[in-house]
């Protein structure tokens, strides 16, 4: 960044409730189906279909208002806001604008180890418009197919104060932002099938102006790799047109992430040229003090906080914190183990790795992993204690789950462990049988350590953790030299 401008930032991230139904009619709102197969007469805006407001999106948006510290407004409203295009067969959208569901609060994110805050100005409940298609393999280069799907998905726009002031601030923003709503089972945050999408206004100013307004918006970005550099080629091209003495035009432009540029699409549109009025089909929304309480109590720990009580709490690096956090369910799954096995360095390595990678493969969630936390906490003991390696007991586990077998079961077979009793007689008739290693031994080859130890462990056929073997090794050879394992006593009268 230029160190006579600053860059001005403010958010609008649209978040794509995981509701099974859209927001004002009961079509399905299932990612992947035909084109044009999701879809009414309500969510096409045909002549005498009347909307329904679907009480769950409501619900949703009102758990995001409430994590966010928001001021929730108990008797508000939905407006039409109309625009043109061929995505939007009703040509307006039912949004909210002048009684939005949520105003103010902010959210605190995390960046170079600094928690910072970003004030928002609002957030409300809205529908999505439908698809143009123009990149896929199927469409013509001169060509735009229309798909109307996802007319209706409802969807809450967040609206920050303009706050942020690096491309990288905004992406540390938008990523808490995914985390929030996931932990909060309100949107899966799957950016690349569009479940979480921002758009930018952008400014820059010098070190010493006031505060000026926003010139330009970057539409759809659906990604953090594309935020990141439309911001930081928008934030150029407007301080390369400032330090020659040019205007910024007042225009909305969009992230071409093929070509790796922005293009221009039309002068910024303002809130008189979408003619807002109130929606004529919808009755005002009341909710009651008692549904908001009880949303409130039933909000969970949110990630940033989870993640410093995890640091504190289990003394886990920060990156490893990070991970637990990132996907949901893990931090639960990591809390229930180490709860059982102590020992969080060991779980959390487990957790974020092992467990994981094999989601990962299986394609499943960490709430769907084949393997209760009480039976990896069983494996993990064993490590724990010594009994299994770490590498035996990542064969074991990945075993169990190729073959079907419980991991439960597996366990369950397995010989006891070894008394101390059972590891002395073992290492005295290791060391009776080999009197000549021994001598040797005792004569300064300590390297023959490792050969009792050995030969002690495959007696005992693994059911006693090498640590203990050694320990009770060391301390047999430290005493008086050992005796065969039966025979006759010495001397009688």
């Amino acid at each position: 960044m230029h160190a006579s401008f600053v860059p001005v930032i403010g958010l609008e991230v649209h978040v794509q409730l995981s509701t099974a139904s859209k927001l004002f009619c009961r079509c399905s709102t299932a990612f992947g189906a035909p084109a044009n197969t999701q879809v009414c007469p309500v969510c096409l805006g045909l002549p005498g279909a009347l909307p329904v407001l679907n009480r769950r999106a409501l619900e949703f948006a009102l758990r995001l208002g409430l994590a966010m510290g928001a001021e929730i407004d108990t008797h508000c409203r939905f407006d039409r806001k109309h625009y043109f295009y061929p995505d939007l067969p009703k040509g307006y959208q039912i949004t909210q604008y002048e009684r939005p569901l949520c105003r103010g609060g902010s959210l605190e994110f995390e960046m170079d180890g600094t928690v910072r805050a970003v004030r928002l100005r609002r957030a409300h409940l809205e529908e999505d418009a439908g698809r143009s298609v123009h990149a896929e393999a199927y469409v013509g280069q001169d060509e735009t197919l229309v798909d109307l799907n996802r007319c209706g998905v409802p969807l809450v726009e967040v609206v920050t104060e303009p706050d942020l002031h690096s491309p990288q601030e905004a992406v540390s923003f938008v990523a808490e932002l995914r985390r929030v709503v996931r932990a909060l089972g309100i949107c899966d945050g799957q950016m690349e099938r569009g479940s979480l999408r921002c758009d930018a206004n952008v400014s820059v100013r010098g070190v010493h102006e006031p505060a000026d307004e926003v010139h330009t918006e970057l539409k759809n970005l659906n990604s953090l790799r594309s935020l990141q550099h439309a911001l930081a080629a928008e934030v150029k091209r407007q301080i390369d047109l400032r330090q020659q003495g040019e205007q910024v035009a007042h225009e909305t432009l969009a992230w071409d992430s093929v070509q790796h540029q922005l293009v221009a699409l039309r002068e910024k549109e303002s809130a008189h040229d979408y003619r807002y009025f109130p929606e004529p089909d919808l009755p005002p929304v009341r909710i009651s003090k008692r549904w908001l309480g009880r949303l409130r109590r039933e909000l969970p720990e949110l990630p940033l906080a989870r993640k410093r009580r995890l640091q504190r709490l289990y003394a886990l690096p920060g990156v490893r914190a990070q991970m637990l956090v990132d996907e949901p369910g893990l931090a639960d799954y990591f809390e229930e183990v180490a709860g059982l096995v102590g020992s969080p360095g060991l779980v959390c390595n487990w957790v974020t790795g092992e467990v994981v990678r094999i989601a990962g493969e299986l394609g499943v969630s960490v709430a769907e992993f084949p393997v209760a936390a009480s039976v990896l906490a069983q494996l993990l003991m064993r490590v724990k204690e010594g009994l299994l390696s770490d590498y035996e007991a990542r064969q074991l586990l990945r075993n169990s789950l190729s073959t079907g077998r419980p991991l439960g079961q597996v366990l369950a077979e397995q010989r006891p462990p070894a008394t101390p009793q059972e590891v002395a007689k073992a290492i005295a008739e290791v060391l009776t049988e080999h009197e000549e290693l021994l001598a040797r031994f005792r004569q300064g080859k300590e390297e023959l350590l490792h050969f009792f130890l050995g030969q002690a462990l495959k007696r005992l056929g693994g059911k006693a953790p090498p640590r203990q073997v050694m320990a009770q090794l060391r301390e047999m050879l430290a005493g008086p030299e050992p005796r065969a394992a039966s025979g006759d006593s010495e001397g009688s009268a």
